[in-house]
């Protein structure tokens, strides 16, 4: 099939018809990484989307409540891990180091916590890694990046991981004639960007289902997982983990495309888009257990928050700034919305931690490796 490569098309989708002319299709998987993660066209190496003048707009850049909350759950954390003279304060995917700045803020609080910390950011755009200096920089820290998580010096952790696993890519399977055949990429007759089927069925996948049916295996995010839920059960600490999902491993594809604070096609702009996926949060508890990790929740973002006091936070801020009332009020709604769309039921919540500690704030269930 010769591509269909015109003027419109953004630079990736050049290049991705090209390889898939000369070499065939490519998984799912493998677009998502090169959407994001492409050295030259990648979404994430190239621009800053956060923010309205962006594409999309996170927690941390709803409201300081955020991080500063998120600060004083680590603070709480390092206590119960025993207060160890070094802690390594690690953020995955920090964008713009909005949340990580507002949590060392609130780090001050308890002076011997912050005279522990010292900061790590795990990133790979160029962009944002200039972004997060200038935020930090009069953090009083100066941060380490790293490419991976697994750069990260050895000793005891607490790690957050905000809107981090649903940027990691997944496979797609669709059920038919009782089996299930790989979702791939690659030209239609038009020579345009198109979902097709492997032509062999993967014999590994056995589980039963419908003729029709969408599975998604989110395999990166159980290796990240695993990586992390294993240094924290060796060396001790804690991952905090939020992000938008389903509690339940289910089926359906949840695989889609963000520009400009609305939905596009997800082929339709590689490179220009956001292309994420809903996190399966029993499949990451299972990963974590399996680790020897213990899990706490899930639970919903808004009674998180609330739990951890967000609604007090708000009046403080607002008797001390009585003209930003509205808008701290508008920010609190915002992060705590429990309408079915609502980033309060939307975003989940799950710490993964050494089985050691006990149950830490925000959660009502812990779970210990068995």
């Amino acid at each position: 099939m010769t591509p269909a490569v015109n003027e419109n098309d953004t630079p990736l989708a050049q290049e991705l018809k090209i390889s898939i002319a000369a070499n065939g299709p490519i998984s799912v998987e493998h677009y998502m990484a090169m959407c994001l993660g492409h050295p030259r066209y990648g979404y994430y190496m190239t621009r800053d989307p956060l923010g309205m003048s962006g594409d999309f707009v996170t927690a941390p850049e709803v409201s300081q409540m955020f991080g500063e909350l998120l600060g004083l759950w680590a603070a709480e954390t390092w206590r119960f891990m025993g207060e160890p003279a070094i802690v390594h304060l690690v953020e995955l995917g920090p964008g713009r180091g909005t949340l990580m700045k507002d949590a060392l803020r609130a780090a001050k609080a308890l002076p011997a916590f912050h005279d522990a910390i010292e900061v790590h950011l795990v990133e790979t755009s160029p962009v944002l890694r200039k972004l997060q200096a200038a935020t930090l920089a009069n953090s009083g820290f100066m941060p380490t990046w790293h490419d991976v998580f697994a750069q990260v010096p050895e000793g005891p952790v607490i790690v957050f991981a905000n809107e981090f696993f649903d940027c990691l890519p997944v496979r797609q399977y669709v059920r038919a004639n009782g089996a299930w055949f790989e979702r791939l990429i690659g030209l239609d007759a038009e020579g345009e960007l198109a979902f097709g089927l492997s032509g062999t069925p993967e014999a590994a996948l056995t589980r039963d289902a419908p003729d029709g049916v969408l599975m998604e295996f989110p395999a990166s995010h159980l290796i990240a997982m695993r990586e992390i839920a294993e240094r924290v059960a060796a060396e001790g600490g804690a991952l905090l983990a939020i992000d938008y999902g389903h509690l339940r491993t289910g089926y359906g594809e949840t695989l889609q495309a963000i520009r400009d604070h609305g939905f596009t096609g997800v082929l339709n702009e590689p490179g220009e888009a956001d292309v994420t996926v809903h996190v399966d949060f029993a499949a990451l508890s299972q990963a974590a257990l399996m680790a020897g990790a213990a899990v706490h929740g899930p639970v919903m973002q808004g009674d998180f928050l609330l739990h951890l006091g967000i609604r007090e936070r708000a009046q403080a801020l607002k008797a001390h700034s009585p003209a930003q009332a509205a808008s701290v009020d508008a920010a609190l709604a915002r992060l705590t919305d429990m309408e079915s769309r609502g980033m309060g039921q939307l975003f989940k919540v799950m710490a993964v931690t050494n089985p050691s500690l006990p149950l830490l704030a925000g959660f009502n269930q812990r779970r210990d490796p068995r």
